[in-house]
């Protein structure tokens, strides 16, 4: 992803838009939320981007810009019914044009390593500071209770040790003849993909980071958030704990040990 110049794209907001909707990545193993919503809404940005004449760089400054001012927000100011809302758009903006940035630079041709390896240290530190923020949050406003603070401190090592293993598993897998080893994480698909049971994508929700956005929209309501945010994180320990048994697997097959 280069960042050269802002002079506009030639052709106009549709000829980008339908450009893009041809050249669009798997969604097989991808939830309904990013698949549905975000990836779409995604697209637009980046077609409106393209025809601004933005870089994929300057899309992914506007999506860090977003979702730092949600965190801020999120950690600072005493949650009300408002705040949950301006919490919740903040960062599920950012996470749209976190979409857009990458979709953009397909539109102009190809990305760059220098661009992949922005997006994916802004991405780190979003995980890395998502649930810090619940966590300032709950200490300062939060539920009552020092034992409700181990809920974001335990979602957030299962955070950034999923987002570990979504990088790293990749450069593991032995790469397709032609393709270099390392490769995209959100680009990598198994070569022969078996067929997707039609309610995966469903039951992939509450692991999807866009639907976690507007989990904040009960914010203000205290301990309705305070719950629905523990069902979340149960349900994202045991996917990584699913998760941690396959790659293992998986890797040990590769090994050629049974």
């Amino acid at each position: 992803m280069t960042a050269t110049g802002a002079e506009r794209a030639p052709g106009g907001f549709r000829t980008h838009l339908a450009a893009l909707a041809s050249a669009q990545k798997p969604s097989l193993n991808t939830a309904a939320y990013s698949r549905l919503v975000n990836r779409p809404a995604g697209r637009v940005a980046a077609a409106a981007a393209h025809t601004l004449g933005a870089t994929p760089n300057q899309v992914t400054a506007v999506s860090a810009t977003l979702s730092t001012a949600g965190l801020a927000i999120l950690a600072l100011v005493e949650p009300r019914w408002w705040t949950g809302i301006v919490v919740a758009v903040l960062l599920a903006a950012g996470y749209v044009l976190d979409s857009a940035d990458g979709q953009l630079a397909r539109l102009r041709g190809g990305g760059s390593r220098s661009g992949e390896w922005l997006d994916h240290t802004i991405d780190c530190f979003k995980t890395a500071s998502l649930h810090l923020a619940v966590l300032v949050s709950f200490y300062r406003f939060g539920p009552a209770g020092d034992g409700w603070l181990l809920v974001p401190l335990g979602f957030e090592v299962v955070a950034v040790v999923t987002y570990f293993g979504l990088i790293l598993m990749p450069t593991l897998r032995p790469a397709p003849e032609g393709k270099p080893v390392v490769e995209p994480v959100e680009t990598t698909q198994p070569t022969t993909p078996a067929p997707e049971h039609p309610l995966r994508k469903w039951a992939l929700l509450p692991m999807d980071y866009g639907a976690q956005c507007w989990m904040f929209v009960l914010l203000g309501f205290g301990a309705v958030f305070s719950w629905v945010y523990l069902l979340v994180f149960a349900c994202n320990a045991a996917a990584l704990v699913i998760a941690l048994r396959k790659w293992w697997r998986e890797l040990r097959a590769l090994d050629g040990v049974a």
